[in-house]
């Protein structure tokens, strides 16, 4: 019927994403009237307009919606045809494309690391964003494996726990409350509590845990990254809420310590998945196969040493007589002026 291009067909891809002509053409590393030439020679093709210009943003017609939809779906057939030759001859190649939710970056290396080590042939591309963003990329077929905390209810997906999650309120060590026996969620709420923005899972686990405690949601600052949240903390702005897998180093530097709270850290699970119903690239497959064959063990040793440091931070705190965590609070400070 059409005789149109892959180069066309990844251009109109392209802009539809980006709503630019001028981030397709990067994305291309062609130059932009070279991607307008693409895009009005599959008009031609197709006998009808397919964008038209919003603005300073392209938008697709409903021609165009149509036509982008498929052209998806038959640049990822053709790239997933070059996956499967290349597994006759027992080579695991392609490229993988991982959506991840914003608090499973610092679980990537330990799980992408032994992967592509053992897989040269495979490249990555990586996303990273809050639980709505990576959802939706998901649903796009703009990734095909996602890694966050609870399945979404919003799509069938075939989902597969593989680790711990623990999420925990956290302070500095010499915040005020550190001192008492037992920290309260009101007092965590009178404390100035710093949340992720709407969209995050760690916003959607505190937004239960104080609907299920008989408190209504009301934090102190809105703050869209982790790395933002625990600065302010060590800080002392403000108490957060946060993953333990994203601490890991102020932890070691005793810059953050877990709030005293029953029930805190939070045990909750992380999961890989991709879409139910919906062929999935092999090497996708076999990445999925091997987070959930390995992803418990990797992730243990990490939740291990944890553990033992905080035991160990206590331990000396009561054998000083002292607040736990005090020196080692004032050291962390020191090297982080340095």
């Amino acid at each position: 019927m059409y005789h149109a291009s892959f180069r066309q067909l990844q251009a109109l891809t392209l802009v539809a994403r980006h709503e630019s002509v001028s981030r397709a053409a990067d994305a291309m590393h062609l130059t932009q009237p070279a991607v307008s030439l693409q895009l009005r020679t599959l008009e031609q093709i197709t006998g009808m307009a397919l964008t038209r210009k919003v603005g300073r943003n392209i938008q697709l017609t409903a021609a165009g919606e149509v036509m982008a939809q498929f052209s998806e779906r038959i640049l990822r057939l053709w790239e997933q045809a070059g996956d499967e030759l290349a597994a006759l001859h027992g080579v695991t190649s392609g490229t993988l494309r991982i959506g991840a939710v914003t608090t499973a970056e610092h679980l990537l290396p330990p799980l992408l690391v032994p992967f592509t080590l053992e897989r040269p042939d495979v490249r990555l591309k990586l996303q990273v964003g809050n639980r709505v963003e990576i959802v939706n990329l998901l649903a796009r077929h703009e990734i095909d494996v996602a890694i966050m905390g609870t399945p979404p209810r919003e799509l069938r997906t075939n989902a597969a726990r593989f680790a711990r999650h623990p999420m925990a309120f956290v302070a500095n060590p010499e915040h005020p409350l550190m001192k008492k026996k037992k920290v309260t969620l009101a007092d965590v709420m009178d404390a100035n509590l710093l949340v992720r923005e709407r969209g995050s899972g760690t916003r959607t686990a505190v937004e239960r845990l104080l609907k299920e405690g008989g408190h209504a949601f009301d934090f102190g600052s809105e703050v869209s990254s982790n790395e933002a949240i625990k600065s302010m903390v060590s800080a002392g702005l403000g108490v957060g809420f946060l993953s333990v897998h994203a601490c890991a180093l102020e932890f070691e530097a005793a810059l953050l310590e877990v709030l005293p709270m029953a029930g805190n850290p939070v045990e909750a699970d992380w999961h890989v998945m991709h879409l139910a119903d919906h062929p999935i690239a092999k090497v996708a497959a076999a990445f999925q196969d091997f987070v959930i064959e390995n992803g418990q063990d990797l992730v243990k040793r990490e939740l291990e040493a944890f553990y033992k440091g905080k035991a160990k931070s206590r331990a000396e705190g009561r054998a000083e007589g002292k607040p736990e965590g005090k020196d080692k609070a004032a050291e962390g400070k020191a090297r982080a002026r340095k």
